[in-house]
């Protein structure tokens, strides 16, 4: 009787896991494999090493939170307007963020900390966040700077929001967050 494979997206899916839950040191083939239920011996099927599993987390995180969310906008709306589109990233971004996790996000940035290759990648994702923040912003607000005020919320309010322990008042924070974001829009 012939073995299912372990998809090699669940070992990518297991490290990040891992990774948001203990940072990159514990990213181990040995504990990916045991969480997994399988032996470590068909990791080596899918990467040369530990690293190559590393470069690889990051590459999905990138693609995922980049230009699988940007797909995702521009596929749903199309020839929409700017503000339009803006609504559904933010909805899309809410969602991916419930999914792919803040803990990998979190993870992710605090490891940018300590590494330069990985701080550069986050630079890279961060940027081409804001540049297609920028492309729908400049759409309709006609001064760069009301457009990079705009951008810089938007970034600030989606990384800094889960790190602001803060009371809220009577209203809850994703109430606040939509009313920000929907004041962007105006």
């Amino acid at each position: 009787m012939a073995h299912a494979r372990t998809p090699r997206r669940a070992w990518i899916d297991q490290g990040l896991q891992a990774l948001a839950e203990g940072g990159p040191d514990a990213v181990r083939v040995e504990v990916l494999a045991q969480s997994l239920g399988v032996t470590k011996g068909g990791f080596y099927g899918y990467f040369a090493n530990r690293a190559a599993l590393l470069e690889e987390m990051l590459t999905t995180w990138e693609c995922e939170v980049t230009e699988t969310v940007i797909s995702e906008v521009e596929a749903g709306a199309g020839q929409a307007p700017a503000r339009t589109k803006l609504r559904r990233l933010f909805a899309i971004a809410d969602a991916e963020h419930a999914t792919m996790g803040v803990a990998v996000d979190l993870a992710i940035r605090d490891w940018a900390r300590r590494d330069l290759q990985v701080a550069a990648r986050l630079r890279r994702v961060d940027s081409r966040q804001m540049d297609y923040l920028r492309s729908l912003f400049s759409e309709f607000c006609p001064e760069a700077i009301e457009v990079e005020a705009r951008c810089l919320v938007v970034m600030s309010i989606r990384i800094g929001d889960h790190l602001i322990p803060a009371e809220q008042g009577r209203h809850r924070r994703a109430e606040i967050v939509r009313d920000v974001l929907n004041r962007l829009l105006v």
